[in-house]
């Protein structure tokens, strides 16, 4: 990841609000495909979820954290942890439908993927059906997709695209 980075705090409480988040600050600064945008879990007295931006840039960096500022978010420089959730990412808009393991890695900035359980990575033939929706987690310096095994030795990202909240049925 980049150095030019930045965090935005806007008390946001989960990760589906944070994705959307990150998503309406992309569009509304027109940032590059090569951006990063990830999620961080923020524990302590007021649980919360913020959002960074990587950007490629240090003029980049310096523009979207004056145009944030001037709407009232706020911005500290770099991200919380190494551990982000990315969200925005090289090649993620590609990542729809079945692919290989082998294409998902050639076409977005993921660097391996491993399988729940699995001692060994997957095949690079192995089907992976997206769900268009593909979110990686930064590991030492490493974008990695965790998935698990699904019918026919196909695979699925191991995280949802519409999670059931807990205690759904009480």
């Amino acid at each position: 990841m980049t150095p030019h980075a930045l965090t935005v705090d806007a008390g946001v409480r989960d990760l589906r609000a944070a994705d959307h988040l990150l998503h309406a600050l992309a569009a509304g600064l027109d940032l590059p495909e090569d951006t990063f945008g990830c999620t961080h879990l923020v524990r302590g007295g007021h649980p919360r979820v913020a959002v960074s931006l990587a950007l490629p840039s240090e003029p980049l960096l310096r523009i979207a954290r004056e145009r944030l500022g001037a709407q009232g978010y706020e911005v500290s420089p770099g991200v919380p942890d190494g551990s982000g959730r990315a969200v925005l990412y090289p090649g993620a808009r590609a990542l729809t439908g079945t692919l290989t393991v082998a294409d998902l890695l050639a076409r977005s900035a993921i660097d391996d993927v491993t399988v729940l359980g699995a001692p060994e990575r997957p095949a690079p033939d192995t089907r992976l059906h997206t769900r268009d929706h593909v979110r990686p987690q930064w590991h030492d310096g490493r974008l990695l997709l965790a998935a698990m095994p699904a019918a026919g030795g196909t695979l699925v990202p191991f995280e949802v695209p519409e999670p059931t909240p807990c205690c759904a049925d009480h």
